[in-house]
């Protein structure tokens, strides 16, 4: 993970009470600010730095200073249907729209097997595997997506069109940890950029092109370079159809529609926050969630049993020379969140600032950091 130099450890506990106090403190109120905070700081227990602590000034405190975001999450539900739902958000925190939106798909499928629920006029809504493990805790199946501003580029072009878009599918088993497979449709997405720049790493090769197809690598330029619409990430598999990026091209459509048509919501190159004139404007995200109810069928403990059957023949099948273990969906932050819960989170050198610049701000002053 680095250094010791660039990561200090800070108490959950401490972080937690911070950025709920912080966000309070720009406005949203104290039981989604609560919302908000369990997202984030989920991220960082399973080890996604590109989602948490590190996103919690630049993505979500600025665009509320903006003006893009509002820190009051007004819901309304447009149409209901014993398993279905159209919510519009109104451009509010997408943490407090996808658990409002995942508790009426779970409430659903608990009465009538399945249920779906989606969101139009929505903001970042944080790690999509939150959402469900909501539906794992309740025995469900859980499936989540959501759409993106434009940073992929579709196969064979170079403009970006299609957001990260994560396909995200989680599941109880009989084991510690559930099965939860939570990532984007992009071979890298933006958040790790961020991150990397942050560290001072480069991106891998073939993750990012510009506008001739070729690869780009440095972190900094990337972002300067995907803001400008000069450069775009590329689908799970590529560069091309060499390695099948077509799939993760196809995928991200899916995620796409998904995400758009059935709330009648915004897509594509309109999900850019720039409106003709270059002024900053609401993201106008959409998301959807799917819960289905394991007693619907043959029942949670048979389903976990299963489950847990498949993960364990996965992890005890013949391993590559030199590798020590396979694992599966959800294992490395189960893995990742025992080796952290009595350390602490990791913040990098680069968050630093940026959180005592907001406890500044607010006049927070009873908050006094590890790293300072």
């Amino acid at each position: 993970m680095g250094s010791s130099t660039e990561y200090v450890n800070v108490p959950w506990e401490l972080m937690e009470s911070f950025v709920k106090e912080a966000f309070v403190g720009y406005g949203v109120p104290k039981k989604d600010a609560q919302i908000c905070t369990d997202v984030l700081i989920e991220a960082d227990r399973r080890g996604i730095e590109s989602h948490g602590v590190n996103r919690f000034k630049p993505i979500y405190i600025d665009r509320i200073k903006a003006g893009i975001q509002k820190p009051v999450t007004e819901i309304e539900i447009l149409k209901e249907t014993h398993t279905t739902a159209v919510l519009d958000a109104h451009h509010g925190m997408g943490q407090v729209a996808g658990v409002r939106a995942m508790e009426m798909a779970i409430q659903k499928a608990k009465q009538y097997g399945m249920g779906m629920v989606a969101v139009r006029n929505s903001t970042h809504y944080g790690i999509a595997g939150y959402f469900t493990s909501m539906a794992i805790d309740n025995g469900c199946v859980g499936i989540t997506g959501t759409n993106a501003r434009p940073s992929i580029a579709p196969t064979f072009g170079v403009q970006n069109m299609l957001g990260t878009n994560p396909l995200t599918i989680g599941f109880p088993t009989d084991e510690e940890f559930p099965f939860n497979l939570d990532c984007a449709t992009s071979i890298i997405q933006r958040g790790r950029i961020e991150y990397y720049a942050r560290i001072g790493q480069d991106c891998p090769k073939g993750t990012v092109i510009d506008q001739d197809g070729n690869a780009l690598t440095d972190s900094p330029s990337i972002l300067k370079a995907l803001t400008a619409g000069d450069a775009a990430l590329t689908p799970l598999g590529g560069i091309g159809e060499e390695l099948a990026g077509y799939k993760g091209y196809g995928y991200a459509v899916a995620v796409e529609v998904l995400s758009a048509a059935l709330q009648a919501g915004t897509y594509l190159t309109d999900l850019d926050n720039k409106d003709k004139d270059g002024n900053q404007k609401p993201y106008q995200l959409g998301h959807f969630f799917i819960a289905i109810d394991t007693e619907a069928f043959m029942g949670l403990d048979t389903f976990k049993t299963t489950a847990g059957n498949i993960m364990r023949a996965l992890r005890a099948s013949r391993k590559a020379p030199g590798q020590e273990r396979i694992y599966t969906a959800g294992e490395k932050e189960y893995l990742t969140w025992l080796e952290r819960k009595d350390k602490g989170l990791p913040v990098s050198r680069g968050v630093q600032p940026e959180l005592i610049a907001v406890r500044d701000e607010l006049g927070l002053n009873q908050y006094v950091f590890p790293f300072e």
